[in-house]
């Protein structure tokens, strides 16, 4: 019994070391000369929907309609469609490379940039989402979230 309990607790560890280890590696691949490990630690598409969240939630704030048939409601569906096509465009690999090394920066005045050493706060925010804080908070912190997508730890938003 008491071996059932020994692998329960070193299996706890393993999971809770896990994302960090994934922290690790993308140290490694936002210095690395291509995108493909980086690649490997994105999902891309999960972090176009979360910016389209973010930016549907603010054209809705500053376009809102009651009425289907206004103007300001067919404003409103082709900004959002406009934004999609801008969003594809925008949010690629580099830019991710590129934002995250530009945080560190930022955060440690290094170069190249070393993520281990930008971490202001790394832990979880549930047992499939990771956060990390790149920076201080209030500071103009950068905000990194990491989900368990098809058993690896992916970064699936960034919130500069």
């Amino acid at each position: 019994m008491r071996y059932i309990g020994y692998i329960l607790l070193l299996a706890l560890i393993g999971y809770g070391l896990w994302p960090y280890f994934g922290v690790y590696r993308l140290d490694g691949a936002i210095n690395a000369p291509g995108t493909a490990e980086l690649a490997e630690m994105v999902d891309l598409p999960a972090i176009r929907a979360n910016y389209k969240d973010r930016v549907s939630a603010g054209v809705k704030g500053v376009l809102p309609s009651d009425d289907p048939d206004s103007v300001v409601s067919w404003i409103r569906q082709n900004l959002e469609r406009l934004g999609d096509s801008a969003l594809e465009q925008a949010i690629t690999l580099d830019w991710v490379r590129d934002t995250l090394r530009g945080a560190v920066t930022q955060a440690t005045g290094q170069s190249p940039p070393y993520l281990l050493a930008g971490i202001d706060c790394a832990f979880f925010e549930s047992y499939n989402r990771f956060l990390i804080r790149i920076g201080e908070l209030g500071r103009g912190a950068t905000h990194v979230r990491l989900s368990l997508v098809d058993g690896q730890w992916k970064i699936t938003d960034i919130i500069p």
